[in-house]
């Protein structure tokens, strides 16, 4: 399947067109082969909060990367704002890893400013970014702290921080959630949700399906590399939908 005219894909943030991705793994002369993904096709449109959802090794990790242009697929088209992925357009993504390393020698404004460097953004534009981001996150009594002193809420706010640093279009969220206690939930869920009303488009994979309930307009439930089904989001049904669509 092809893409169409750019008309079509103006109000698309990501599109998956038949993707297929496949692991091989070479041990004495032999090529094992898993599949990732098959035929995989997704759109999420510009604007909304898009939830990937699935059990363990259903795809999510790998669809996230292969959107970010650090996996390449073996087949099927990627589009990422509209482009296919390039380090040019992937520059205007901001992005959340599940396991990320965070440098806990650091503190969260060594930090900042490391991933400002690495984004391009001279001296006076990594300040500015700074005091933005830090008050919006609620930073400022921690950001002269190590980061491996701080608690996991602390540590994905940060982590969160160094996403928005360059002002991304597009935020892409592998388990935001993960590790964070019921309040810390609430909160990030809550810079998600202002993010997304500023006009960012927001991607998430997660395995906490009440929460994706309260804050996704569709989801895309994934099934042994297949997407099995999307589903708008209704309070109340997204359980029934994900638990029949896995099961």
């Amino acid at each position: 399947m092809k893409f169409d005219d750019k008309t079509e894909n103006a109000e698309k943030a990501l599109e998956f067109k038949n993707v297929v991705k496949i692991y091989r793994k070479n041990h004495f002369f032999k090529t094992a082969k898993t599949a990732a993904l098959t035929n995989f096709s997704l759109d999420v449109n510009k604007g909304e909060i898009f939830c990937i959802l699935g059990l363990n090794g259903a795809g999510k990790t790998t669809a996230v990367k292969l959107a970010l242009n650090l996996l390449f697929p073996d087949s099927g088209e990627i589009k990422v704002l509209g482009e296919k992925p390039s380090p040019k357009v992937i520059s205007r993504v901001g992005y959340v890893s599940e396991s990320p390393y965070l440098f806990p020698y650091l503190t969260g404004r060594e930090f900042f400013n490391l991933m400002g460097i690495l984004s391009g953004l001279g001296a006076a534009a990594r300040g500015r970014a700074e005091e933005r981001i830090c008050d919006f996150l609620s930073l400022g009594n921690f950001i002269d702290k190590k980061i491996g002193e701080c608690s996991k809420g602390m540590q994905q706010r940060i982590l969160l921080a160094q996403a928005l640093i360059h002002d991304p279009e597009l935020l892409i969220l592998d388990e935001p959630y993960s590790g964070l206690d019921p309040v810390g939930i609430s909160q990030m869920r809550q810079y998600i949700e202002k993010l997304n009303s500023d006009g960012k488009t927001i991607i998430m994979t997660s395995h906490l399906i009440a929460e994706s309930e309260k804050i996704a307009v569709r989801a895309g439930i994934l099934k042994d590399g297949r997407l099995a089904k999307i589903v708008d989001v209704k309070k109340g049904f997204l359980e029934k939908e994900f638990l029949e669509a896995v099961l």
